[in-house]
């Protein structure tokens, strides 16, 4: 089959595969800026491949996201696939697609951490092989409002494999309104809404420390975090914390409010959890204020989509209070310095999650992304 780069006159097509499957689709506006990832443009990347058809109209599609990693002073590049559909009647399409996803140059890993439990046996055929390899098939998640789960659950039941035109008709079910209301957090102490970005932040102090570490870190300078931010496609702008010791930022959550699919309860997915080497008890302080704030933002339970050894031994007896989610190998890579792989304890960040989740729908079908506010009671400190 023939395999050829995504172009800009693509995008209804690519929008017309994800439809079919039930996977959100993204406005004009949302390819270009997802196009726009400077990891991407440094190595001239393509935004991924499609299988096309006679007419040249994408029939199968993977997408590629590529972004800047850091080791210390050196600067490298990391590919994950995205998106990989393949309708029934092109069976075996995917197979040439993940060939040219894991033939691009320039690369120091070739990753997926999302793979669903239908694709996760693709990957080993391709030689990526399922890592971290204590914690490859892990989630952890924290029920936030029983109710809403349970009927998630019942609905799941009673329909069951539901194609996604069924869904469509079905409308959208347990959306909580409260997720596009203005909620009053309640932060404990040393823990504060991140709100400045700016190239002379505390934040920007933060990523200077922390690239300073002798590990493997996805670029998180402030430039990347306000590009992640100017999503257009954004209903709901990423919950960020800080947690602050002596006016300095030493860790920090992204807690994204997601709702995957019409019949799930709106979900808060921590996208990324990362503190410095000497305050690795920022991450259950963290995560814990993401947990006990989760119901009034309108989240049926929070999600940690992919954890590490070294995360969980971070979390500590939080960890343990988790219900244990996936069972099927959704971390699949192919890390080429085994120096490089034993430095990397990726968080979701690191994968497709804030690019891929499904927006919670916007009152009234308006596009627009809420704020929210620290409670006035407890202290909160400034980040």
């Amino acid at each position: 089959m023939a395999v050829r780069p995504i172009i800009r006159s693509d995008h209804d097509d690519l929008n017309r595969l994800h439809r079919e499957v039930g996977w959100p689709e993204r406005s004009a506006a949302g390819w270009r800026w997802l196009e726009s990832h400077p990891g991407r443009a440094d190595i001239g990347a393509p935004a991924g491949w499609v299988i096309p058809d006679a007419d040249d109209r994408p029939a199968a599609m993977l997408g590629n996201f590529v972004q800047r990693f850091r080791h210390g002073p050196r600067v490298l590049h990391g590919a994950t696939g995205f998106s990989i559909i393949v309708p029934p009647r092109l069976k075996g399409a995917s197979r040439p697609l993940i060939r040219a996803f894991l033939k691009q140059p320039g690369l120091f890993a070739r990753y997926t951490f999302n793979a669903n439990a239908r694709s996760a046996p693709l990957y080993g055929l391709f030689g990526l092989k399922p890592w971290p390899e204590q914690t490859h098939a892990l989630k952890l998640s924290w029920t936030a409002d029983r109710l809403a789960c349970a009927q998630g659950r019942a609905l799941r039941m009673l329909l069951g494999r539901t194609s996604a035109e069924t869904a469509a008709r079905l409308g959208e079910r347990l959306m909580n309104p409260r997720v596009f209301g203005r909620a009053e957090l309640a932060l404990p102490d040393g823990v504060a809404i991140l709100r400045d970005l700016s190239d002379a932040s505390p934040y920007a102090a933060f990523w200077t420390r922390l690239r300073q570490e002798d590990r493997l870190l996805a670029d998180r300078s402030p430039a990347s975090l306000r590009w992640r931010l100017s999503d257009p496609d954004l209903t709901l702008a990423p919950l960020l914390l800080a947690c602050v010791r002596g006016g300095d930022v030493v860790g920090v959550a992204m807690g994204q409010m997601t709702k995957t699919s019409l019949i799930e309860p709106p979900c808060l997915d921590i996208v990324d959890l990362v503190a410095l080497e000497t305050a690795q008890d920022a991450l259950p302080l963290l995560t814990r204020a993401l947990i006990d704030n989760a119901r009034s933002l309108g989240a049926a339970k929070v999600r940690l989509q992919m954890a590490t050894p070294r995360l969980l031994a971070a979390l500590g007896d939080l960890a343990g209070t988790a219900r244990r989610e996936g069972g099927w190998g959704h971390c699949h890579a192919i890390v080429d310095d085994p120096a490089l792989a034993a430095a990397w304890a990726p968080t979701p960040f690191d994968g497709d999650y804030g690019l891929c989740a499904r927006n919670p729908p916007a009152p009234h079908a308006r596009r627009r992304v809420a704020a929210v506010r620290p409670a006035s009671r407890g202290r909160a400190a400034k980040a």
